[in-house]
């Protein structure tokens, strides 16, 4: 039993090796996938709450409409310069957007920005969900906010 179940732990664990993230192979080498939209949201205690943070949209990029592929993400060429334009906007308690918040600010990509394709980054309109004021966008390889709120 423990000959035949040894060699089978080993070929389970060597595929999971071989699965970890990195680079996703739909995106080419020269390429990333960039969010067109997120929202930043952090737990609150332990009760099971969340405390919604605002949400960024990318509006522009070198004074052009984005073209979001169906996923949500925009394709960008790696080593290249972009200028972005993004919107954001706060929620209420309950996630619903709050129109009068509305804030836009310029995020600039430099040509090492992207130093490698076949990656999916987020844009996040700031480090953390709670106590932020204004737009401040933020580039990051998660969906989850960079700091956490204490």
């Amino acid at each position: 039993m423990i000959r035949t179940l040894a060699p089978l732990l080993i070929a389970v664990s060597l595929t999971a090796c071989q699965s970890l993230p990195g680079v996703d192979p739909d995106i080419g080498d020269n390429t990333v996938l960039l969010s067109a939209q997120h929202c930043l949201e952090e737990p609150v205690g332990d009760n099971n709450r969340i405390h919604y943070g605002p949400c960024l949209k990318i509006t522009e990029i070198n004074g052009n409409k984005p073209a979001v592929r169906d996923d949500g993400f925009i394709a960008l060429p790696v080593g290249q310069p972009f200028t972005i334009e993004t919107a954001c906007v706060y929620r209420l308690a309950d996630g619903r957007p709050i129109p009068a918040t509305v804030e836009t600010a310029t995020f600039p990509v430099r040509a090492d920005t992207f130093s490698r394709g076949g990656r999916r980054w987020y844009l996040h309109a700031h480090r953390q969900a709670r106590g932020v004021i204004g737009c401040s966008p933020t580039l990051a390889p998660s969906v989850y906010p960079l700091e956490k709120t204490d």
